[in-house]
């Protein structure tokens, strides 16, 4: 995006920002230091287009493929919503409500949340009866056990790596391809399955919410092709995935409602249809005519499009906006010059121009800016400030403290996803000022976490968000910070690279902590000093804008996976209506 195409957005956005408060019935403050209302929330918390009716076909219009529908791998908030509402179930999940009651843990696969035993070292869970596959045999166990193995096969990355961080006896395990299995993970009979842990882990109920504690039955092995083939234990399971182009789910038979408190499974069949331009997805729902008013969209609406929404009713009435709950950072190569030098970093927290990137990414409206790692979800409510450095940051101090690193002049590359380009070019912008000169990489959406997670391709500097599994700092800083998380390949969370002695000991100590308050604030505490070590640099608080069809009901953004439509619960008002 060039400057000029910059500049007429900013002075779109802030036309659209002035429009749309008028008609907004919400009560917060606007984002752009106006008084007023954000137009962008006012649907907080609320379920647009009212009960489904079940049938018809619900069509996701997507930018991208799925980087991973594997449960061993599936670690991407809208993905995992998806894989897990619509494909697999979990020993435990979240209601399907939206605002703080879908943050509530309610059991899925298992009868209940998990009981523990041995101070919280040792967690049992029993399966409910009658929950079966998709080819109607029933959901063991032992599927349970051996999809926790496999998380651990070095050619199946990119998954979550609790199961490493917690389970018992693990050092050097490489998964069960080769007949391994793990000790720590015990099936007496076909329902029962305990976890023996090396520490006690109180939330551990929340942690078998991930797609890791989903089952694989060994006989559907397919190693790095299960991605494409998922077997279901869920309402819906896959007819047809072209790679890259359209993924068809039609009704598993053989899931049982009677089973599951959670998934509606209104439609008769999900199509998404990938690949397609943002710009162009956002123009066909706001059109929604034809067979466009029975979509949603899986990737957000482009910055640009907010002066098309915000300031109409009726198209604002279609608009899901929730926080999403994570912080977006400017991830800082720590392993190689010259972000290995701490005085560098810190020049960083002053040389970006958080207010560019703001524009840059949907306005005030859609943003704010995040001045500490930690999301105000985990922090009380609000973000700390311990830099107070201005929203446009401070070119001079930057400038200053390169010169006294003797980095006078920089010049380092930046990946970031297709989508993220004109964020890219505002962080370049606002470095430039202080003779930092930045080369920009545009990954492919599908393709980025896997390019970035590569040590071997891991650029200078990285542009991602991290967000909490569950509302616990322990699911953020240890992944964000720790040394110990870091691999060659399926690098996750700790982008940075960053290896710090006083911070592991630090995480260590407070993962021991057996009061859950005195963590919380310990969690806080070591986000300030993480601050002043400067491995990244925390750039933006984003609600996720996502539109929906005219047909659209019981759409709302799930506030675990980040605003992410639930699958589980979302329809059509009309299913005649709907086409595919």
């Amino acid at each position: 995006m060039t400057k000029r195409t910059q500049l007429a957005l900013a002075t779109a956005l802030v036309a659209a920002l002035a429009l749309g408060a008028s008609g907004c019935s919400d009560t917060k403050k606007g984002k752009d230091g106006a008084t007023g209302v954000n137009p962008a929330a006012a649907n907080d918390g609320k379920i647009l287009g009212g009960t489904p009716v079940k049938g018809g076909t619900l069509t996701v219009l997507s930018n991208q493929d799925f980087a991973h529908l594997d449960p061993a791998r599936n670690w991407t908030m809208p993905t995992m919503d998806f894989g897990t509402r619509l494909l697999y179930r979990t020993l435990v999940t979240f209601k399907a409500e939206p605002g703080k009651a879908g943050s509530e843990l309610v059991p899925d696969l298992a009868t209940d949340l998990g009981t523990p035993s041995n101070g919280g070292r040792t967690w049992t869970f029993t399966l409910k009866e009658g929950v079966k596959y998709e080819d109607g045999t029933p959901v063991k166990a032992q599927d349970v056990k051996y999809n926790v193995e496999r998380s651990f096969s070095p050619d199946l990355t990119g998954g979550p790596d609790y199961a490493a961080q917690y389970l018992a006896g693990t050092e050097g395990y490489k998964g069960p391809l080769q007949g391994q299995h793990l000790d720590s993970v015990k099936t007496p009979d076909d329902r029962t399955i305990v976890f023996e842990l090396k520490r006690p882990v109180a939330e551990f109920s929340a942690t078998a919410t991930l797609p890791t504690f989903a089952p694989v039955p060994p006989s559907q092995e397919k190693g790095t092709q299960y991605d494409a083939r998922p077997f279901s234990s869920g309402p819906y399971k896959i007819e047809s995935y072209d790679r890259d182009k359209k993924l068809v789910l039609v009704r598993n038979e053989h899931w049982d409602p009677g089973t599951d408190t959670v998934r509606k499974a209104y439609p008769d069949r999900f199509v998404v249809v990938m690949g397609l331009k943002g710009g162009q997805i956002d123009d066909r729902i706001i059109a929604g005519e034809g067979a466009d008013a029975s979509t949603v969209q899986y990737a957000d609406m482009r910055p640009e499009s907010a002066p098309k929404v915000l300031p109409k009713p009726d198209i604002k009435a279609r608009l899901l906006a929730e926080s999403q709950g994570c912080t977006e950072m400017l991830h800082l190569n720590n392993s190689r010059a010259p972000f290995d030098d701490p005085k560098v970093r810190e020049a960083m927290q002053y040389a970006v121009d958080k207010e560019a990137v703001i524009t840059a990414g949907g306005g005030p409206a859609l943003n704010e800016i995040a001045t500490a790692y930690l999301p105000p979800a985990l922090s009380g409510g609000k973000q700390a400030d311990v830099l107070k450095i201005a929203p446009a940051g401070d070119p001079a101090k930057a400038k200053e403290l390169l010169k006294a690193a003797g980095k006078e002049t920089l010049k380092v590359s930046l990946a970031v996803s297709t989508g993220d380009k004109g964020k890219a070019e505002a962080i370049q912008q606002g470095l430039s000022r202080a003779g930092i000169e930045v080369v920009i990489d545009t990954v492919d959406p599908g393709a980025y976490y896997d390019v970035i997670g590569d040590l071997s391709t891991t650029p200078d500097m990285t542009l991602t968000g991290w967000c909490p599994d569950y509302p616990s700092g322990s699911t953020w800083i240890p992944f964000v910070f720790d040394g110990r998380t870091i691999k060659e390949k399926g690098n996750q969370g700790n982008y940075s690279q960053f290896r710090d002695e006083a911070t592991m000991k630090r995480i260590d100590e407070i993962n021991a902590m057996a009061d859950a308050k005195e963590a919380n604030q310990a969690w806080i505490d070591l986000d300030a000093a993480l601050m002043a070590k400067s491995p990244n640099v925390p750039l933006l608080l984003e609600r996720k804008p996502l539109l929906v069809g005219t047909n659209i009901a019981g759409a709302f953004g799930h506030p675990v996976w980040t605003g992410t439509i639930d699958y589980g619960t979302v329809g059509l008002k009309d299913p005649s209506k709907s086409q595919g």
